[in-house]
């Protein structure tokens, strides 16, 4: 039976819940008690790999509604989370020699470009203008 890609281990979870931001129920009219992180979580991972909309999360599947899921990962984005995350695994994977560096790849995403273009290119015209004439010569 294959592994459900949305299914955290306790080896990932170990490396994440440090990771997350610790809110504060307020003592006097505290609310309903916050779903687990880690269910959420797969909550998460299960719409990003099946595609299907945040409001359609099955609720059968333990992980709550989806627009839980899609605030938590907002507020977990916001907090930097993934950015922190992404770099803890790149630098165990460092540690251990297991990165290609012959198939990375770096973007604007990670990298600024700190000069930029050269120059300003001054773009075409798009309006009409004058064409040579098909009929005489």
């Amino acid at each position: 039976m294959r592994a459900k890609p949305w299914v955290v281990s306790d080896e990932l979870w170990e490396r994440i819940e440090p990771l997350l931001p610790r809110g504060e129920r307020r003592f006097r009219f505290p609310g309903r008690r916050p779903l687990d992180d880690r269910r959420v979580l797969q909550g998460i991972l299960f719409v990003l790999h099946t595609g299907i909309g945040w409001e359609h999360l099955p609720q059968e599947l333990g992980f709550g509604c989806g627009m839980t899921a899609w605030r938590r990962l907002r507020a977990w984005q916001q907090a930097g989370v993934w950015a922190r995350l992404h770099e803890l695994l790149l630098a165990e994977l460092h540690a251990a020699e297991r990165l290609e560096w012959e198939r990375a790849v770096a973007d604007a995403s990670h990298l600024q470009a700190k000069k930029g273009a050269p120059k300003r290119v001054r773009a075409r015209s798009t309006a009409a203008g004058r064409a040579a004439s098909t009929t005489c010569s």
